[in-house]
């Protein structure tokens, strides 16, 4: 059930005068896939979700899958505060050929870690593809407790767990409970090569909209053996990440790609442009990386 190993990018939604602009989408998705990047999530926290509607989010998933053409997985954002409306877009993107689907915890309404497996137990019910748990409570509010994952894994449709607390006690936790087929994908991406340590398999990354054949390349070199090479990667990108959350994630990763000039600089309210100071570290990093002249 594991749907990949390696960087599965948290791909950006350009928007081109308050539309999605396939035309860039198509771009970022080819140079992507070129680039030997191993998953793409669509329509995720990243991808600004949560200001899309159900149609502008169920055809940007259709193009998505349209485009990459089977040849890396498309998992597909449908997570909500509401598991009626989980489960509805859950059918919905795997009825138009998502791979896999990421489902963020419920936000705002806080429920309580009964409520939240019976929640993933409902979506998961309801689907038959497999299904990643995401837990961010930096920005939900709900961690996913690692007694709550191990619960979980036992679901057939459950495969893994993108966990963004930046609690490695936590995910060392988690790795215990869990069966080595149960995927652990790291979240942050300051923390790549520290979760693989502890049995990981892969990222669900930010930062590989920006530099996906490095991201791959670190985590597989690590899963191969090369253990100092890829920390040594992980060292080398700690600048670049950190400006890639310099600012609420998309803004900066938006405004990076906007100086690759693969995307227009565009977001949708309430998120807006990068500050002044932002930018000039955004665009300091991205010129040491090596990414812009």
């Amino acid at each position: 059930m594991t749907l990949f190993k390696g960087a599965g990018v948290a791909l950006v939604t350009p928007f081109s005068e308050g539309k999605v602009d396939y035309d860039r989408l198509e771009g970022l998705l080819n140079w992507q896939v070129s680039s030997g990047i191993d998953a793409v999530v669509s329509c995720g926290t990243t991808g600004e979700a949560s200001t899309l509607n159900d149609e502008e989010h169920i055809r940007t998933v259709k193009f998505t899958v349209k485009t990459v053409k089977k040849k890396v997985p498309v998992i597909a954002g449908a997570g909500s505060n509401d598991t009626a409306h989980a489960v509805f877009m859950a059918q919905a993107l795997e009825n138009i050929g998502a791979d896999g689907l990421l489902m963020v915890t419920p936000y705002y309404n806080k429920c309580t870690q009964k409520g939240l497996v019976k929640h993933y137990e409902k979506i998961a019910d309801s689907v038959n593809i497999p299904m990643i748990l995401y837990s961010v409570p930096g920005r939900t509010g709900v961690n996913i407790s690692p007694s709550s994952v191990k619960e979980l894994s036992g679901h057939p449709n459950i495969c893994g767990i993108k966990e963004a607390s930046g609690n490695m006690s936590q995910v060392v936790e988690i790795a215990r409970y869990v069966s080595e087929d149960f995927a652990l994908y790291s979240g942050n991406d300051d923390m790549i090569v520290p979760l693989l340590s502890v049995g990981g398999v892969g990222a669900i990354s930010t930062v590989a909209n920006v530099i996906p054949s490095d991201t791959s390349r670190m985590i597989h070199k690590y899963l191969k053996g090369d253990v100092k090479t890829a920390k040594n990667m992980q060292l080398a990108m700690k600048p670049l990440i950190d400006a890639m959350f310099i600012e609420v994630n998309p803004i900066p990763v938006k405004a990076a790609l906007s100086m690759m000039d693969k995307i227009k600089p565009e977001y949708r309210m309430p998120l807006c442009e990068a500050e002044n100071l932002s930018l000039y570290e955004i665009m300091t990093q991205m010129k040491d990386y090596g990414l812009i002249q």
